[in-house]
């Protein structure tokens, strides 16, 4: 039986592949989904020796199907966000202390005590709906902050600014996390030179501004800060674990998780470091639905478990996955 402990205590490759390898076995075996798309592939558990056997699971599955590995019922159910009519993802969540370790230890392992920051948040789209898996994560980081000046912002960007001068005024750490387009209507309005101030941005315009690159972005960001570089956090609805860039757009895991790079023509085999394909992570916190998704994600995997995201796979691109979506 692999435990938490066994994932989250995860301090060389080695033990990460064995660790991987185990979990592959256990969801094949209690995951009819995956198994079924195992079985698609015609892949035999017995003969899947190392990682790069392993098949990822498109990541569309968790819009038509309850991905679980268990029987237990769902403790919660995280949702992604859509326009009006889409068909959004669904992780239902059957041990939301995995969720909580995961978050934890990650910012832990990236930013160190929690308690050392104010934490604020300025995520309107998130906040305006049910079942945001970045909402749990934030509301819980704010509590463990301990800080009375950590809170959420909706629209009052008057008030947050506020905050934001008073904290730099008194040399407090504080970190803002900010959905993408939320932060840029914020510099819009306001100018700052921030010195104690960590800006992570969570991606995504969620339709209210036109998308653009990351330079550019990041360049923005930083102009109306006054920052010299901008964080990111990479995750989403159907992972339990987090990456995060400290600049410069280059993400790194933590111990429980890495990805791999596939070929965008042929989703079973992998491109070069420094290459772009398809983005395939492997979160190993996911134990209780899956831990082996095939994003629609592009970007290029670097020396060290790092990685770049670039940019989201057109539908039409995404040849490989579409075939293998049952």
């Amino acid at each position: 039986m692999i435990t938490a402990n066994d994932i989250f205590t995860i301090s060389s490759q080695k033990q990460f592949e064995k660790i991987a390898l185990k979990v592959f076995r256990f969801q094949h075996e209690n995951n009819k989904v995956y198994r079924d798309f195992c079985d698609f592939l015609k892949v035999n558990p017995q003969q899947v020796k190392s990682i790069q056997q392993i098949p990822f699971l498109p990541i569309q599955f968790f819009k038509s199907h309850d991905v679980v590995s268990n029987e237990n019922p769902a403790q919660v159910t995280f949702t992604s966000s859509g326009t009006t009519g889409m068909i959004t993802s669904r992780h239902l969540v059957t041990d939301v202390s995995l969720y909580e370790e995961s978050y934890r230890k990650g910012f832990s392992e990236f930013y160190g005590n929690i308690e050392d920051y104010v934490v604020l948040a300025l995520l309107p789209s998130y906040l305006e709906r049910e079942g945001s898996s970045l909402i749990y994560m934030v509301e819980d980081l704010i509590k463990l902050s301990n800080q009375p000046e950590s809170g959420f912002y909706l629209h009052n960007h008057e008030e947050l600014t506020q905050k934001l001068l008073e904290l730099e005024q008194s040399g407090q750490n504080t970190i803002l996390i900010g959905v993408t387009y939320a932060l840029l209507d914020l510099i819009e309005k306001y100018q700052f030179k921030l010195q104690n101030t960590i800006i992570m941005e969570t991606g995504g315009m969620k339709g209210k501004r036109k998308e653009m690159i990351r330079e550019e972005l990041h360049e923005q960001l930083c102009n109306g800060f006054g920052v010299n570089a901008i964080h990111s956090e990479y995750g989403m609805t159907e992972l339990l674990g987090q990456a995060y860039s400290l600049g410069n757009g280059i993400f790194e895991c933590p111990g429980w998780m890495q990805i791999l790079v596939r070929d965008p023509e042929d989703a079973l085999t992998y491109v070069k470091e420094g290459k772009t394909g398809g983005i395939n992570v492997i979160d190993l916190a996911n134990i209780n639905s899956c831990s082996f998704i095939a994003t629609q994600d592009l970007g290029k995997k670097y020396p060290n478990n790092s990685f770049e995201v670039l940019g989201r796979f057109d539908n039409s691109d995404i040849r490989g996955c579409n075939l293998m979506v049952l």
